[in-house]
């Protein structure tokens, strides 16, 4: 088996367990739970198979679901993120195809990597909340558990990817 695919495996279920058995019992300020399991999409290398990725990418968010009973939000997110992925990141970084072939979240510079995990995660949230009250007059409550929630999600997403990946 390929070192990558077992990383890949790994960061997986680790990501899962620490989201299901951790993290969603820790309420910030009450009612507030980072969902960092969304890192794994961050660092899923971008030359492998899109199909496969997206497929992989339901899957996490339905294991989150299945765990949290949230019905189905978080897989809709995250497949959301996984499929905008590569745009983003093209944008960010405006560089042809054939650079992203080797492309490692650690091997850019800081502010580019922030840039890309604040709108991916901001845009995972907010998906997550709009259809967790699914409702335009909660909106200003799906405003702000979003701007938090990114905020600590942010937080703790940059520190692991420092902590736990190796750099380029």
């Amino acid at each position: 088996m390929n070192k990558l695919i077992l990383i890949n495996i790994v960061r997986f279920i680790s990501l899962v367990l620490l989201q299901v058995l951790v993290l969603n019992q820790i309420n910030f300020f009450g009612h507030l739970n980072p969902l960092v399991y969304i890192v794994w999409v961050f660092l899923f290398p971008i030359r492998k198979n899109k199909a496969t990725f997206l497929i992989l990418s339901f899957l996490l968010g339905i294991s989150i679901d299945f765990f949290s009973n949230s019905g189905g939000i978080n897989a809709a997110a995250t497949l959301f993120i996984a499929y905008f992925r590569l745009p983003i990141l093209k944008l960010i970084l405006r560089k042809s195809d054939f650079d992203f072939l080797l492309f490692n979240i650690r091997g850019i510079t800081f502010s580019k990597a922030f840039f890309f995990i604040f709108i991916l995660t901001f845009i995972h949230h907010f998906i997550v909340f709009t259809l967790e009250y699914f409702s335009f007059n909660e909106f200003s409550a799906v405003f702000y558990n979003t701007i938090l929630t990114s905020i600590i999600t942010i937080i703790l997403s940059i520190l692991g990817i420092i902590l736990f990946t190796k750099k380029k």
